[in-house]
């Protein structure tokens, strides 16, 4: 189904939209003790859906300073999830046809290179298909370990990220920033896609955030119409100070509701992709699970 992308306001012109299909993808923390990434995958693929999303957390210091952000205890599934790279490539060979993505990719955590090397070879190995969803991680614990100071996380990941596209698409490629530096350097394989898959960064509206996307990404994947609809605008206004098209902002979101209403609201935004996040499942459950949810992808057929 075609829908309508709001460039300015909601009150469009015929010069001022543009048409996009909306994906319906399913996002799982795929565990030892839940359904792995595989068969998760053909499971999706059979019912209709688009795409599969797997986050990442490397793991979860015992220290726990940083509460959970949605209260209570964390889950243990942010302990168990499945390596998402290791997760994905299964996945794509197992159902070749689905979008596979980041759901999201904590940058600050992950070397420049593997990460460069690693979401290239998904794309090529997908035939295209890869979604590179990103974020500068909430979890001060996790972000320590990894020798990075949470309040550096956001400079961390631009660097990172933009030696990434350069890994990506120069042949030889070097970088010199504050966190990262590299002098000339070959990296293969590059990305099917080129300039390299759909960069897509997760957060809550504000300046830092458009800035950072208008620099070196391609869109957003924030969680709630609301969020989209109120700060598209700021999106755009950020991507025209930059000198790019805001015509050309990706839009994902993430969502574990599954109400109609919800999903044709994200549709009248221009979102490419409701990415619909649903609790980790053994298969007899998560069988009927996605069997209550398949007949959303008619809504965007």
């Amino acid at each position: 189904m075609k829908k309508i992308y709001p460039i300015h306001d909601t009150s469009c012109t015929d010069s001022s939209i543009y048409e996009v299909d909306m994906h319906i993808a399913v996002m799982m923390f795929s565990t030892d003790q839940t359904v792995a990434p595989a068969p998760l995958a053909r499971m999706l693929a059979d019912r209709g859906f688009e795409g599969m999303f797997l986050p990442d957390h490397s793991h979860i210091p015992a220290s726990r300073r940083t509460p959970y952000p949605r209260g209570g205890d964390l889950p243990p599934e942010y302990y168990r999830t499945h390596d998402m790279f290791v997760g994905l490539a299964a996945a794509t060979t197992a159902a070749p046809g689905l979008t596979i993505g980041t759901g999201v990719a904590v940058v600050p955590q992950h070397d420049p290179f593997y990460l460069a090397k690693a979401v290239a070879s998904l794309d090529q190995l997908s035939g295209g298909r890869m979604v590179f969803g990103i974020g500068f991680g909430w979890n001060s614990d996790e972000i320590t370990d990894h020798g990075v100071p949470f309040t550096q996380r956001r400079e961390v990941t631009r660097e990172k990220m933009l030696a990434v596209r350069s890994l990506w698409t120069e042949e030889l490629a070097s970088f010199a920033g504050e966190h990262v530096q590299f002098g000339p350097t070959y990296m293969w394989p590059k990305p099917l896609q080129q300039p390299g898959p759909p960069v897509v960064v997760g957060g809550a509206a504000g300046p830092k955030l458009f800035r950072h996307i208008a620099e070196y990404a391609d869109g957003w994947a924030p969680i709630g119409p609301r969020t989209i609809r109120d700060g598209l605008p700021d999106l755009q206004r950020a991507f025209e100070a930059a000198g790019r098209d805001p015509k050309t902002i990706v839009l994902h979101a993430f969502d574990p509701r599954t109400e109609p209403s919800v999903v044709e609201y994200y549709a009248s935004l221009g979102v490419e992709r409701l990415v619909i996040n649903i609790q980790p499942l053994g298969p007899d459950h998560l069988e009927r699970r996605l069997d209550e949810m398949a007949g959303l992808n008619a809504l965007v057929a």
